[in-house]
């Protein structure tokens, strides 16, 4: 062994031994007859001293140490004469005897310290110098304690966990896949999952009646804000379960999660149905540590004159308690937030309901004090609040306004890192219209099965945005961090099921043929749920980007700056897979 200890091990109680160290340099202070030398390791720093009475070629060979430096020390354990109460090997230094070199480093290109002078893209260029860095190793110090507490726990609960294939067959429905060409098989593909879903049913199907995972993840998409190509997912599947069971056995989890992990306990979770959700929230992912729930005023809005809100399928707003004092160009200010591109409203109308009881709002020409107080009753406000209104067809205004509100609650500080707001969202629709292809997708997956007393309006196409699927997600300050599903077991459904999407017989047999197969031979009543593993890391850490969980990630644009891939492969390669590249050719 190149050490005895680690360097974030030693304490005053060692004080008098003979020790070797290894690590990096963190930094050297030279003051000419004393030097002394941050050591660090992943365990933390312990700083060795050499002074007057040390070897002159020692003092010389520490000299000689630049940043980053791999060295060996060894010496004797002795007390600091100025301790440091912020180390917790502050309150001792290591006398060295001897420098081993080990190994020499170039210059890094940023400083290995909690706050770095490098960027985003510097750092993710040398992401094994970045993880050096404490904030880093401390992420992926958590990132591995929650996979210990996930496996020992579901393990104590008889799962069993099993791996998947990584190499499947491309299936549609879902994000685009990786596919993977085959030098065996010229001209057919593998692709990577991204999810075990069909394994992880068949595994029912094989009795195995409780499974996880904590799987890696492929999908070859657009990158929205915080995505990654490549994720990990907590991947369980249950037999013989209803909805409640699966709820209650992964709401167990997420409450053991946050008790070790964070010292909290809570009783049951809250639970909420996709159409409240959207309708006191605008989004199937509420953030609750905070209030403002959506207030519908459109039928004492209308009626004034006012041509906007009397044109207007709905008109609601957001109280924001305590804010009627904000100034014009706050207000300007929140008014050009819900018009950006990203947001997408025409405006924002704004009531103050001040101290005294007095009104004062955008829209004064139309409403006297009267009706602003009407309006003011049935949003429940208070003098000192402050009225926040967009109107407009009523789903595409409550996402609008979801996003007003969480930035209210961002501004007043109400979406607090270390608070934990957990629940769970239920009764999703089964499918989802799209106007582009004029089609029904699956909300969730094909394989979700419709609310049993609903599966009836699968034979009314008139009905089938109607459907409720038996479908749950957990959301934690305003994440989903989970979703899952009652699955379809009976081939029968599931055959009616793959019709409504569009599938033929043919088509349906040709992805999914084994699946069904397996069906016909005794397939169990089963359900499932997945966690989003990075995102559930990152709500725990307080942190806004799943990025900073996983060791090398890629960039926006899906590039490891690192490695430099994806890149272009030798045309050798390209022959032999018998793979043509196809150049686009500029008009």
């Amino acid at each position: 062994m190149y050490r005895t200890h680690t360097c974030g091990e030693l304490r005053l109680a060692d004080a008098g031994k003979e020790v070797t160290l290894a690590g990096w340099v963190q930094r050297v202070r030279d003051k000419g007859a004393l030097v002394w030398i941050d050591l660090r390791d992943r365990y933390g720093i312990t700083q060795l001293f050499l002074d007057g009475s040390s070897d002159p070629k020692l003092l010389e060979q520490a000299r000689s140490f630049g940043r980053e430096y791999v060295i060996q020390a060894k010496g004797t354990v002795i007390e600091r004469e100025s301790k440091n109460p912020n180390m917790p090997t502050g309150d001792i230094e290591l006398k060295v005897s001897e420098f081993r070199l080990l190994n020499a480093s170039k210059t890094p290109p940023f400083t290995i310290e909690d706050v770095s002078d490098g960027g985003d893209d510097l750092r993710m260029k040398y992401r094994y110098l970045d993880i050096r860095r404490n904030p880093v190793r401390k992420n992926l110090e958590l990132r591995h304690r929650m996979a210990m507490l996930v496996r020992n726990y579901l393990s104590n609960l008889d799962f069993l966990e099993i791996e998947t294939p990584m190499l499947i067959k491309s299936t549609p429905e879902g994000a685009r896949d990786f596919v993977v060409p085959s030098r065996m098989n010229p001209g057919e593909f593998y692709a990577l999952p991204q999810s075990p879903q069909q394994y992880k049913q068949l595994l029912m199907v094989a009795g195995m009646d409780r499974y996880f995972q904590i799987v890696r993840c492929f999908r070859d998409e657009d990158l929205r804000a915080d995505r990654q190509p490549e994720f990990t997912q907590i991947d369980c599947e249950m037999s013989f379960v209803h909805q409640e069971d699966v709820l209650g056995m992964f709401e167990g989890l997420a409450k053991h999660l946050l008790k070790e992990m964070k010292g909290i306990e809570f009783d049951s979770f809250p639970r909420m149905t996709w159409h409240d959700a959207m309708r006191l929230y605008g989004s199937d992912k509420p953030d609750l540590r905070f209030g403002m729930e959506f207030k519908e005023v459109t039928d004492v809005a209308k009626g004034h004159g006012f041509g906007l809100f009397d044109g207007s399928e709905l008109v609601v707003g957001i109280v924001a308690p305590g804010c009627a004092e904000y100034t014009r160009k706050q207000l300007d200010a929140l008014t050009d937030f819900v018009k950006r591109p990203q947001v997408g409203a025409g405006g924002m109308v704004y009531i103050k309901y001040n101290a005294d009881g007095s009104f004062k709002s955008s829209v004064d020409k139309f409403y006297d004090a009267e009706g602003l107080k009407v309006i003011a009753d049935k949003m429940e406000a208070k003098p000192g609040d402050l009225m926040l209104l967009l109107c407009g067809p009523a789903m595409k205004t409550r996402v609008q306004l979801c996003a007003l509100r969480l930035e209210m609650g961002q501004q007043l500080g109400l979406r607090d890192p270390q608070k934990f707001a957990p629940l769970w969202v239920i009764d999703f629709p089964l499918l989802e219209w799209d106007d582009e292809t004029q089609r029904y997708y699956a909300m969730h997956h094909p394989f979700t099965a419709p609310k049993p007393e609903d599966e009836a309006l699968l034979d009314d196409p008139g009905r089938w945005g109607d459907i409720r699927a038996n479908a749950y997600d957990i959301v934690m300050n305003g994440c989903e961090v989970g979703g899952g599903s009652i699955r379809i077991h009976d081939r029968t459904l599931q055959n009616k099921m793959f019709h409504t999407l569009g599938f033929t017989d043919e088509s349906a047999a040709a992805q999914f043929g084994f699946l069904m197969d397996a069906f016909t031979y005794g397939a169990p009543p089963h359900a499932g749920l997945a966690f989003g593993f990075d995102r559930l890391c990152s709500i725990f850490a307080g942190a806004d980007s799943i990025r900073d969980f996983i060791a090398f990630p890629k960039n926006n644009a899906g590039r490891d700056v690192m490695s430099g891939s994806p890149s272009p492969i030798a045309q050798e390669q390209l022959d032999e897979l018998q793979i043509a590249i196809k150049k686009n050719q500029e008009n």
